[in-house]
């Protein structure tokens, strides 16, 4: 009788991948508080000892799907603002770019941007150290274009407009989750038309 060959064993990298991947899901779905790491082991198919190779807490799991969650957004949408062409093509590519994370990932935008009820002064200082750090990031990739309307980016009020452009699309992305029978590419031409015209040009 042929002797079965052992199964391989898994690498590290893709171990901690199942964690992180079945923890945003989870987080995202129940909130910190209602999350177990038994239960996020047992979604990644793990035994939990393993989690603690890799995350010795709760809130060490957490800090680290937030951050790696936050840095590919940014990354993502960084690309297409910084990306070439005319500054209306950027930017509704990157209006475009926003939605398609919060279709593609409506865990992560929940974890980033729903989220924050965890009563925790550590997770929150790093909740707005990431908001913060994010507005910034966003800031500097619009430099040019905030100077072209009059804008300073280096001044309070470009990070306040920053804010506005960020939370607003992330409105628009809530409201999505309500109403998933609208078309992206309406929603991108809606946003389109209130930030690039105006309200003071829409007749």
């Amino acid at each position: 009788m042929a002797e079965i060959a052992p199964k391989p064993r898994m690498r590290a990298s893709a171990r901690r991948a199942l964690i992180t991947e079945a923890a945003v899901k989870i987080f995202a779905g129940k909130g910190y508080h209602a999350t177990s790491l038994g239960e996020i082991a047992s979604a990644a198919g793990v035994a939990r000892t393993v989690m603690y190779d890799h995350f010795p807490s709760k809130r060490v799991l957490l800090l680290a799907v937030m951050q790696e969650q936050n840095a590919a957004l940014v990354q993502y949408v960084g690309a297409r603002i910084s990306g070439a062409g005319p500054a209306e093509e950027r930017m509704r590519s990157t209006i475009d770019a926003y939605f398609s994370f919060a279709q593609s990932k409506p865990a992560a935008r929940r974890l980033l941007f729903d989220h924050g009820d965890e009563g925790d002064p550590e997770i929150q200082t790093v909740r707005q150290g990431m908001r913060e750090a994010r507005t910034r990031a966003v800031t500097a990739l619009l430099s040019g274009d905030m100077r072209s309307v009059g804008v300073e980016p280096g001044e309070p009020i470009g990070e306040a407009m920053v804010e506005l452009i960020i939370t607003g699309l992330d409105g628009v992305a809530q409201w999505w989750e309500r109403n998933p029978e609208m078309p992206k590419s309406m929603l991108v031409e809606g946003a389109m038309r209130l930030l690039w015209s105006g309200l003071g040009n829409a007749g």
